[in-house]
Parts: structure tokens; C-alpha cells; sequence
């Protein structure tokens, strides 16, 4: 029997400022943490493989190549912004980088763990835009290598308050430790 009700089983669905992106440059990783570029408007990743054809008497035969992707960002520059300059850097040193895709509609199974797909490459293209009427606009694309792993990555208070806007209670704040 055909389920005609498909679409009920995905009755929420995911807003783009729920899945970001957070990067870090290999040469940071017993540094700092990962970190989410700020007033970000777009991110994507796109994924393709070609395919190769044989033909055979009995028709033809196709065979998928490898995968190819790429994760593309653009974001409003923000002053004095650190992440972009260590990305830039990186870039001009052709040095790996690190990818966290984050889903923060996803919950993982740990407190600030949430869904997510980790992968590196290295940034293909950095274009900087800036119109007279407009903020400076960066895009930047980042070309994977190795695949991607699927998994939970942990994200702390700041940085899931870099990436949207957290529930605050009404009650007096207490400094945290």
C-alpha cells in the first residue's frame, strides 16, 4: 500500500538559519575552537558525481564517479572580523580547512550536541564585493576532499548564539564560570 501522507512524517520544516556552517583552519585546531562566519545571508553545499557509460549488447551500463562538493557562503563583512582573516590566510597558504554542517533544528544525544556533517577542503574562491550603497559582501567556496562524515558536533552557548537567536529567561542574569 502506497502512503499518500508522505509529507505528515516531515511536518516541521527546517528554517536556513537553523543549518550553519562553522570553520577552522587545520593549523588552528589545538587552538580554537570552530567558528561561525558572522551575519551570514546564505550558505549552500552541493554535491555531484558524474557518470561514465558502457555499452554492453544488453544496454548500457553506468557507473557513478566520485563525488564532488563544494560549500559555498556569502555574509555581510563584519569590522574586526578574525575568522575571515584566518580563512583568508589559509586560502592564500592553500592550507586545509575544516567544515562543520550543524543542525540546529537536530538535538543530538548530549547537552549542545547537535546533528551535523563534518568534511575539509580547501577554500577555492574568495570575492569580496563592495557597492557604493551596500555593505561589503564576502563569498566564499570551499571544495571538499575525502568525503564527509556524519555524526554530532558539540557547539557551545556562544556559538549557537552566533548562529541564531537563543531563548533568554526573564529572571536576573547570573555571571557564568
Amino acid at each position: 500500500m502506497k502512503n499518500t501522507n508522505r509529507f505528515q512524517l516531515f511536518a516541521e520544516a527546517v528554517q536556513g538559519k537553523k543549518l550553519v556552517y562553522l570553520y577552522r583552519p587545520v593549523s588552528k585546531a589545538e587552538e580554537e575552537a570552530a567558528s561561525a562566519l558572522a551575519f551570514v545571508t546564505q550558505n549552500e553545499r552541493t554535491s555531484q558525481k558524474s557518470a561514465n557509460s558502457t555499452a554492453t549488447k544488453d544496454g548500457s551500463i553506468r557507473t557513478p564517479g566520485t563525488d564532488s562538493t563544494e560549500i559555498t557562503s556569502t555574509s555581510i563583512l563584519s569590522a574586526k572580523d578574525t575568522v575571515i582573516q584566518d580563512l583568508e590566510n589559509a586560502y592564500d597558504a592553500d592550507e586545509l580547512v575544516q567544515i562543520w554542517e550543524a543542525n540546529l533544528a537536530e538535538p543530538g544525544t548530549g547537552e549542545g550536541k547537535f546533528k551535523a556533517i563534518y568534511m575539509e577542503g580547501y577554500i577555492t574562491e574568495f570575492k569580496f564585493t563592495s557597492k557604493a550603497e551596500d555593505y561589503v559582501e564576502i563569498s566564499m567556496t570551499v571544495g571538499t576532499s575525502g568525503g564527509k562524515a556524519v555524526g554530532e558536533a558539540t557547539l557551545s552557548e556562544a556559538q549557537q548564539k552566533q548562529a541564531a537567536l537563543v531563548f533568554q529567561d526573564t529572571v536576573k542574569a547570573t555571571k557564568k564560570a
